[in-house]
């Protein structure tokens, strides 16, 4: 399994603005392409500076070729729409990860 994750920075004044779209609107149409099977929405915690805010959002695809098919088919679509709504408020970098495992305590 593969992690595609998106890291954006956006600036203060449009965030509760950026949430809302990511949560109603851009999330569900990178499930709408058929190639995710989950998201994690995250807020970066620790920052550098105080200039903005950056959260990350890592979509879980079942192999490399589903990642591949993503990025030719539908990954310039999605980046223009989120550059048509937000310009260079919003700045996105993203990053290829191969799961290796998880784990996590179960209570008793």
């Amino acid at each position: 399994m593969l992690i595609y994750n998106i890291t954006t920075h956006i600036e203060s004044q449009i965030e509760s603005e950026w949430v809302e779209w990511m949560r109603q609107t851009y999330i569900p149409l990178m499930f709408a392409t058929g190639k995710f099977r989950a998201a994690t929405f995250t807020k970066v915690v620790q920052e550098a500076n105080n200039e903005g805010k950056s959260y990350s959002v890592q979509y879980t695809t079942p192999n490399k070729a589903t990642l591949e098919s993503f990025l030719a088919e539908d990954a310039p679509r999605l980046e223009l729409e989120a550059q048509n709504k937000f310009g260079n408020q919003a700045l996105s970098f993203a990053t290829e990860l191969e799961l290796i495992g998880q784990a996590q305590i179960k209570e008793a």
